[in-house]
């Protein structure tokens, strides 16, 4: 039996990099895998290729069962076909990997309106509609008195933990997708849906270029620490049943490394009985920061 046996999994994205490493691995521990893939090349434009079809034939070929959808999650229509087509060829969904990106970097004072839509469209919209379509099924099977074991894995990044120079887009979509994966863990827990995000680091198209030093491959018969396939044995985990009681937890995974990402808490403080005047609000600000611990740089950063 294997950790995700008789699970129903969706992972969009997944026709390439860390989406079609997860697909593989779901696959390998017993899941039925719905490979969500639109076939587009890094700006999100469509390719030639079918490569979600391409991750279904590699998972039938080692005895697996999937099935390709091709719609754009970015869209009501096509969240919505992506949670019927998990229904109509498995008969239910278990877990959700919100996987799907693209990048399209710029320093900001360079960066276009359309950039910025369209990485906020597919990164945070394409999580917000799969979750919603997802949740809304999810939360009707509860109602109906069937138990529910459901498990959404979010994909952010470092970027959208520490923002990233040239990458204004990605790292506020990607900050934003912790802000909902809190949200959708508060709301989702009642109706038996636990929800948690990762930010993984792996060479994929989008990384392979903009970090070619880090991502380089190794030297043959050395650890490839930044290979897609060290992410998704902690995505499965999460997307199984073994996970049960974590729920709005953010991860880092890179290589052989896994990381609890403890977020924003609350630091030095200041405060009164009366207004401050903007001298003393200054005063103690800068006294609150001489106690406080200084930020982690910001990815891209100079010194």
């Amino acid at each position: 039996m294997g950790l995700a046996e008789d699970r129903v999994v969706i992972v969009t994205g997944a026709g390439r990099g860390l989406g079609r490493a997860h697909a593989l691995a779901f696959a390998a521990e017993g899941a039925r895998v719905v490979v969500n893939d639109l076939g587009v090349g890094l700006d999100g434009l469509p390719g030639p290729d079918a490569p979600a079809a391409l991750v279904v034939a590699e998972i039938r070929a080692l005895g697996g069962e999937a099935v390709a959808h091709g719609g754009d999650i970015a869209t009501t229509e096509g969240a919505a076909s992506l949670v019927e087509c998990a229904l109509d060829a498995f008969g239910r969904l278990d877990t959700l990997v919100n996987n799907a990106g693209f990048l399209r970097d710029r320093m900001l004072v360079n960066l276009d309106e359309d950039d910025w839509d369209a990485v906020m469209r597919v990164h945070l919209k394409g999580h917000f509609l799969p979750l919603k379509h997802a949740a809304a099924h999810w939360r009707a099977e509860a109602k109906a008195g069937r138990q529910v074991a459901a498990r959404v894995v979010n994909t952010s990044s470092g970027a959208g933990l520490l923002g990233s120079v040239g990458q204004g887009n990605y790292s506020a979509a990607k900050a934003g997708i912790l802000g909902m994966t809190l949200v959708a863990a508060a709301e989702m827990g009642r109706y038996g849906v636990q929800v948690n995000a990762i930010a993984p680091a792996a060479r994929t198209r989008m990384t392979e270029e903009t970090f070619a030093a880090t991502m380089a491959a190794p030297v043959a018969g050395a650890f490839d620490a930044m290979a897609p396939e060290n992410v998704s044995p902690l995505v499965v985990w999460l997307g199984s049943d073994a996970s049960a009681g974590v729920t709005g937890r953010v991860f880092e995974a890179e290589g052989g490394r896994i990381t609890v990402m403890e977020g924003w808490r609350p630091g030095p403080t200041a405060n009164q009985a009366s207004r401050w005047t903007p001298t003393e609000a200054g005063e103690a600000a800068s006294k609150l920061l001489s106690e406080a611990q200084p930020p982690h740089p910001v990815y891209g950063a100079a010194g």
